[in-house]
């Protein structure tokens, strides 16, 4: 295997790692009752999904 013929200083490593950062999820707002939830996905909250139901919430 091949191995590097220099030690990589600290600044080039971290130079690097500058593009390594966390995204925030992209958060929506859901048609049918308000709540915030992923975008393209189901609401936790009512279970609603571009208008329409999607998946049966259990009474609580």
């Amino acid at each position: 295997m091949a191995h590097p013929k220099r030690k990589q200083s600290k600044t080039r490593s971290a130079k690097r790692r500058t593009h390594y950062v966390a995204v925030p999820p992209t958060l929506v707002a859901c048609s049918n009752c308000g709540a915030l939830h992923l975008a393209h996905h189901v609401c936790g909250e009512c279970g609603y999904y571009r208008g329409k139901l999607a998946v049966e919430q259990s009474a609580q």
